[in-house]
């Protein structure tokens, strides 16, 4: 079969011929229908990610939709190694995985996973946003943000302000639900009308910085990555005084229970129509030019398509 192989670490997938899996005890076949291609799968391709590492050659690829023997379809974020997503067919470990109902678009079902349940987790657990709360998705032109906006009205915002570094992006942030958009560089403040409840933050530096200064009191910064910056200046005030909670998340320490709750509730919503999300179908031979416009985000759902 055809898959995007990676044969040494920090290097980039290439397409070539590999053996099918097999299905037995230990894996369970699928034919993949969509994969996800997302910032986590080039960092895991390091070989430096502490929660998540294989040893090269491999396929590449953390997530995808595929369909199983009895025809069902099912979202699944672990392979067994080397398969991995980028491929026609994986496996996975017996009985993983969240189904995907009837009805919704394999493409938008891989949306859901890795970058929909960051969304929903980061504002409905750690965030614990309540109805009618005002809500900043910091990174809104990228596909969690995009994902967020939409999530927090969901779960009952009485505000939300997008923003990010595109303002076209943002734009079409404001179709799905976004009250008010701002180009990161220009004052948050003067969308915050009193400040922000839940902050939803995929940037951390300089971004971080800023909005952590207009949260109201007893707010909360979520923050889910740091794609503007690893490190963020904070006196003791902007955190004491207010006062406000400066909470980590991540999908890895989440727990299966609580991510398959999750992905159920995201899934029905996109059945329904309520959950929308920019996607761009690439085949598995542009599967290296993918990966290579990951690093620059797309602003846009790369779907690898076996």
């Amino acid at each position: 079969m055809r898959a995007a192989v990676l044969h040494a670490h920090g290097q980039v997938p290439e397409v070539g011929e590999l053996s099918d899996p097999e299905p037995g005890e230990d894996g369970e076949l699928l034919e993949v229908l969509a994969a996800g291609m997302n910032p986590i799968d080039i960092r895991i391709a390091t070989g430096t990610l502490p929660a998540e590492k294989h040893d090269p050659p491999y396929v590449a690829g953390k997530e995808g939709v595929g369909r199983r023997a009895d025809g069902s379809l099912v979202w699944f974020e672990r392979s067994c190694d080397p398969y991995g997503a980028f491929a026609a067919r994986t496996l996975i470990p017996p009985g993983s995985g969240f189904p995907v109902p009837g009805g919704v678009d394999p493409a938008l079902a891989v949306c859901l996973g890795v970058s929909g349940l960051a969304a929903w987790l980061g504002l409905e657990w750690r965030g614990r946003l309540a109805p009618g709360e005002t809500v900043l998705v910091l990174g809104a032109s990228g596909v969690v943000g995009q994902i967020a906006v939409q999530v927090a009205k969901l779960l009952g915002a009485g505000r939300v302000v997008a923003a990010g570094r595109d303002a076209g992006a943002l734009e079409r942030a404001q179709e799905p639900g976004a009250d008010a958009t701002v180009v990161l560089g220009d004052d948050l403040a003067d969308a915050s009308d009193g400040g922000y409840d839940v902050v939803l933050d995929p940037l951390w530096g300089a971004p971080a910085e800023a909005a952590i200064a207009l949260i109201a009191p007893f707010g909360r910064h979520v923050n889910i990555g740091q794609s503007a910056g690893a490190e963020a200046t904070l006196s003791s005030a902007a955190i004491r005084a207010t006062p406000i909670d400066l909470l980590g998340y991540t999908n890895f320490t989440a727990g299966e229970e609580r991510k398959a709750a999750a992905y159920a509730r995201l899934a029905q919503h996109a059945a329904a129509g309520e959950i929308r999300v920019e996607v761009e179908r690439v085949p598995l031979e542009q599967a290296p030019d993918a990966w290579r416009r990951q690093g620059s985000s797309p602003h846009r759902k790369l779907v690898i398509v076996p």
